[in-house]
């Protein structure tokens, strides 16, 4: 199983959303339409978006 980093390729904002799919071998654009379907829902989604924009790692060239 890949190790979760955030693509170079094929992001939208910040690539946690692709770099979630890819880790886990599902369709980024599943993953996109869970994240915004939970924000309709009360929650920490978006700080726990941010959080993960900083502490992910880049996907190496």
């Amino acid at each position: 199983m890949p190790s979760l980093t955030r693509p170079i390729r094929g992001r939208i904002i910040a690539g946690v959303c692709a770099g979630i799919a890819n880790r886990f071998n599902i369709s980024p654009f599943l993953v996109r339409l869970l994240f915004v379907l939970s924000l309709l829902l009360p929650g920490p989604q978006i700080l726990i978006y941010l959080a993960m924009w900083i502490i992910v790692p880049n996907e190496r060239a």
